[in-house]
């Protein structure tokens, strides 16, 4: 029987087992350089099988919170490479996951204090993260966005395949995961709720979901599709997401990936940080059929699930053969032993929920591994 503990093929990857970092915004990145503490913080958790890094900035336009870390700055990018020099010489595998927030941001992020962008001049009923001069962070309303150009598009979708081609270049990085999910850039356009464009980018499913599809094959182009994987949300509420039908949305989205060859699609079920069973739409959400549609249209790659999960369920859903893999965040927070702890069925320690978003060590580095 399949554990979680079992080694995996991923796309170009070889994992030493099945247990998966989940992407956890910190902001502990000033100027949006990973510096001694990132590197302390990753490299403490190179046991699970992949790291997938927090959400990375691509461009300074797709920056959404203040000190989150970039891919789009020659000091960023040497920052990293500290991080996945420390990641494997402690033997683990790191990905980064590579962002544009869209709407989710704040002019005070964006260049020359520009208006955030999105698929459709609609401002989201969701929070940003600031630091006010006295260094202080605290939570602020979003920016109302500005519609997007179709002729700025091609200019996002290069800002992707340059930032992964640096990723895995020069910053060292072992893959790329792209941020599909949570309400931001690419998700945007894709939930109905957000994109009212009457381009050939809104309105049918297959427009909304083209973005998307232009991005994987940008990147995919760039670096190799066994060096990438896609985050995805189907009915997540986050960051003020939503969609009047999400089943075919996100199947149609699965099955156009199916003959794309990625690595592996990394599923957020429910709400994000929520119920699992939070869903859209007149009915509950099948995440069954949706992992069929991919399988149907011919994929391959790995299947990662996220979102509640514990050692019990995990282990049913690898063992059942319902997922390749499965992603921990708050649990890898507060444990960076945690695929030791779990092989041994040792105490947990609970994370401390006031240091989650900036900050310094101290609910960062400081957590102790278990004896």
């Amino acid at each position: 029987m399949t554990t979680i503990f079992d080694p995996l093929r991923l796309g170009d990857l070889a994992l030493a087992n099945r247990i998966v970092m989940a992407p956890l915004t910190r902001n502990r990145s000033p100027n949006a350089v990973p510096g001694d503490l990132a590197v302390t913080y990753y490299s403490q958790r190179a046991t699970a099988g992949l790291i997938v890094t927090e959400a990375t900035a691509i461009s300074h336009q797709g920056q959404g919170y203040a000190d989150v870390p970039g891919l789009y700055g020659a000091d960023q990018l040497a920052g990293w490479k500290r991080v996945t020099d420390a990641v494997h010489a402690a033997g683990g595998k790191i990905a980064v996951q590579l962002w544009h927030v869209g709407r989710i941001s704040h002019n005070t992020l964006q260049p020359g204090g520009g208006k955030p962008v999105a698929p459709s001049a609609i401002r989201a009923k969701s929070k940003t993260y600031l630091v006010k001069p006295d260094g202080i962070g605290e939570f602020v309303e979003t920016s109302e966005p500005r519609a997007l150009d179709a002729a700025e598009l091609p200019g996002i979708v290069e800002d992707f395949r340059r930032a992964a081609k640096a990723a895995i270049e020069e910053a060292g990085f072992d893959g790329v995961e792209i941020h599909g999910a949570n309400g931001y850039l690419i998700d945007q356009f894709l939930r109905s709720g957000t994109n009212h464009r009457n381009d050939n980018y809104g309105g049918s499913i297959e427009n909304r979901a083209r973005l998307l599809f232009e991005v994987v094959d940008a990147v995919t182009g760039a670096v190799g599709a066994g060096k990438t994987g896609i985050r995805l949300s189907p009915v997540t509420p986050a960051n003020d997401a939503s969609d009047t039908d999400p089943q075919p949305l996100f199947n149609h989205v699965v099955a156009g990936l199916g003959n794309r060859d990625l690595a592996y699609l990394h599923i957020v079920e429910g709400a994000t940080g929520g119920a699992r069973d939070f869903s859209q739409g007149d009915k509950p959400f099948d995440y069954a059929d949706l992992k069929a549609a991919y399988r149907n249209a011919g994929g391959q790659g790995a299947w990662l699930v996220n979102n509640g999960y514990d050692k019990e369920l995990a282990e049913k859903a690898v063992a059942d053969g319902y997922a390749d893999l499965v992603a921990f965040g708050k649990l890898f927070i507060a444990n960076p032993d945690l695929v030791s702890r779990l092989k041994r069925n040792a105490e947990l320690n609970d994370p401390d929920k006031a240091t989650f978003y900036g900050g310094n060590s101290r609910g960062y580095t400081d957590y102790p591994t278990a004896a």
